[in-house]
């Protein structure tokens, strides 16, 4: 009996189509991939930013009330640079806590604060169950 070698099988041109040469990744592909992450990192930061505001403008809710089918009042507080201005995002929600009503306004601190109270009577959609307010940042200009 004769031993045999295994050997790359040899197959007849033509009979089992083509066979494929393993591909190599393009050299520039991962310096683009890597671009792409970068940039939607970069992108994403900035919408972070507009979306939470600057650090150095606080608001926190004090009070929501007069609640009525077309409205609700909200009261609260800034913290932002002495003598400043800024624009703040009032919104009402349902009992649902679909966005009912929304609105920006524009607080002013007394010169030398820090700080500004505000109040206002925000319209809606329909009945309100609870009113915010939810960021605040620089006036635009």
């Amino acid at each position: 009996m004769t031993e045999t070698h295994a050997t790359a099988p040899a197959f007849p041109p033509g009979r089992y189509g083509r066979r494929r040469q393993a591909r190599r990744t393009p050299r520039w592909l991962p310096v683009v991939l890597a671009l792409v992450v970068v940039a939607t990192g970069f992108l994403l930061a900035v919408r972070l930013y507009e979306e939470y505001g600057d650090p150095t403008y606080r608001v926190s809710t004090t009070r929501y009330g007069e609640i009525t089918d077309d409205g609700v009042t909200v009261d609260f507080t800034v913290l932002l640079p002495p003598g400043g201005s800024a624009v703040c995002v009032v919104r009402a929600r349902a009992y649902s806590g679909k966005e009912v009503g929304s609105a920006e306004v524009t607080v002013a601190a007394p010169p030398g604060t820090r700080s500004a109270s505000s109040s206002y009577r925000l319209a809606t959609t329909e009945r309100p169950y609870m009113g915010e307010a939810i960021r605040c940042g620089p006036p635009r200009s």
